[in-house]
């Protein structure tokens, strides 16, 4: 069965540690050919565990989406196409899809993949996921027989078979994780089994993960690659030096206006924004409302009135990022372009603050707060924080600038509203349903839990559209939906969009069989693989 998008959218390796005058590996020739040649793949994102299933992000999704199958794959026309389920049916009354399971599926364990597997996978997901909305309609999955799931809705959902992609469903095994303890925190979190292409090796924290070629995988012939290497290196420059010299061979979601440009020039690699089209990423400024002074909605729009969006864009990010307007992206058939534009204005900002009883004292200081940051994105995070506090100097807010020195220590602050205002890159995820209505449902504030509501907004109104908007099947009744909410959203300044986020993948022009899905570097690499001869002595 094929979807158009229309459709989809209205309904341990110790040298790893070496410095970069030594190549990354040095193969014994006689080792050094194409069918062990590992994939190096370059990141400076730390992550907390390897479970796609109760984590989002780039640090878990890139590692999660290779170790662990899923119902479905997305091709780069917003089609979905078979991976576990090699065929699917949707009701009538759009109130169940029955997947019916490829039979040779094992894990890595050798554990055979059953149904079961799917129905507890998708109960974990439901309840532990923080993009709450993405199953909640889902009220009962049942297993027939063992390669039958029939998933039944409460109310129709058009994002569900987009939720089945690999970053968003990963199938657990039941009979590692259904053992009674946390989720959460289980042992197989940073010691995976799954049955996708590639299965654990070994984690060196904060250095490097790796993983080798799974030989049970279900698809014959795949995957190509006899073994996938992340190297983990904070410093952003070595990251691009490692590039051009070979020693890593694939740099997903970069960012850097400097980086992209420079790697650009290089004659030995490839450099595509494709592959990025169901991810949507905003690049923001989130405010804590639910501490004084930012749960005045004064005090938020003034620092919006500040923040100098043209200026970040234009000057800070190069004119290669677009201004973001609101929280859907310019690409979605959901976008509204008609919202309050932020536009600089220091008077009104000024004049906003006083209204809401914050004067100036005598130092023309009105209040302190803090901006955090993720940190190893120099670009979009903390050359943007830097900027503002000299922004928001000039209407009397002193902003500090608070370092986090790795991406769980950020995401602890956030999630647990230990933060005033955070820079943060969020993404869309294909449908509203999935990716943007997770930061604003008030039912979807959660302590603990990274990329929920953080910013603890709480609106009626935008309840109810975003519930409305999430069974409507007619495509006009619910963009007006979403464009009601979008008016509503940038109104009240929950957030301040800053920019889309200009990702891009860099690509050893060896390698073929790019990942240039909608999902892009979050897809399965079961297809890529060294051109024939490519690999030699020179890797």
């Amino acid at each position: 069965m094929r979807l158009t998008k229309r459709t989809l959218l209205g309904a341990g390796l110790s040298v790893l540690a070496a410095p970069l005058t030594a190549p990354i590996l040095d193969l014994p020739k006689a080792l050094a050919d194409d069918a062990i040649a590992p994939l190096v793949i370059g990141t400076n994102q730390v992550p907390r565990h390897f479970n796609g299933a109760v984590q989002s992000g780039i640090a878990t999704g890139m590692v999660s989406t290779q170790i662990f199958a899923s119902p479905l794959r997305y091709d780069d026309q917003w089609n979905p196409q078979p991976y576990l389920a090699k065929s699917w049916t949707i009701a009538p009354d759009n109130l169940s899809v029955t997947l019916h399971l490829v039979e040779d599926a094992v894990f890595h364990d050798g554990h055979p993949l059953t149904a079961e597997d799917v129905a507890f996978s998708i109960g974990v997901i439901k309840a532990n996921h923080p993009f709450q909305t993405m199953l909640e309609p889902v009220s009962t999955v049942e297993t027939p027989d063992a390669h039958t799931v029939i998933i039944r809705l409460a109310r129709p959902h058009p994002a569900l078979l987009l939720a089945m992609s690999p970053g968003l469903m990963p199938i657990l095994p039941k009979h590692v994780y259904g053992d009674g303890q946390d989720i959460k925190t289980h042992p197989a979190n940073l010691k995976p089994v799954g049955s996708g292409p590639f299965k654990f090796v070994e984690y060196k924290q904060g250095e490097s993960i790796q993983l080798e070629r799974f030989d049970r995988f279900f698809i014959p012939g795949r995957p190509k690659l006899a073994r996938l290497v992340y190297r983990i290196l904070p410093d952003q420059n070595s990251l691009v030096i490692a590039t051009e010299r070979r020693e890593i061979g694939m740099l997903p979601f970069l960012s850097s206006v400097r980086d992209i440009e420079r790697l650009a020039k290089a004659p030995t690699l490839t450099v595509t924004d494709r592959g990025f089209e169901g991810i949507g990423p905003i690049n923001w400024l989130a405010f804590n409302c639910g501490k004084k002074p930012l749960d005045d909605v004064r005090v938020r729009r003034a620092i919006a009135l500040a923040a100098n969006r043209a200026f970040i864009t234009g000057k800070l990010l190069g004119g290669v990022a677009k201004p973001a307007t609101g929280p859907i992206v310019p690409g979605s058939p959901f976008y509204e372009p008609a919202v309050d534009l932020y536009t600089l204005d220091i008077a009104k900002a000024d004049a906003l603050l006083d209204e809401a009883g914050l004067k100036k004292g005598p130092d023309g200081t009105r209040f302190p707060l803090t901006i955090d940051y993720i940190p190893n994105d120099n670009d979009q995070q903390r050359n943007v924080a830097e900027y503002l506090r000299a922004g928001l100097k000039r209407i009397g807010i002193a902003l500090q600038v608070r370092a986090a020195p790795d991406f769980p220590t950020w995401a602890q602050r956030v999630s647990n509203f230990d933060f005033d205002l955070t820079m943060d890159n969020v993404f869309n995820w294909g449908d509203p349903v999935i990716g943007v209505a997770r930061t604003y449902l008030s039912t979807n504030i959660r302590k603990g839990v990274i990329w929920s509501n953080t910013q603890q907004y709480k609106n009626p109104k935008v309840d109810e559209l975003l519930n409305a908007a999430a069974v409507e099947t007619d495509l006009a009744k619910r963009k007006a939906l979403y464009s009601e909410f979008q008016k509503i959203v940038v109104s009240e300044a929950p957030i301040a969009y800053i920019n889309l986020t200009p990702y891009k993948a860099v690509y050893d022009k060896r390698l073929t069989n790019l990942p240039l899905s909608i999902w892009g570097p979050l897809s399965p690499l079961d297809e890529v693989a060294w051109a024939q001869g490519a690999a030699g002595a020179e890797r």
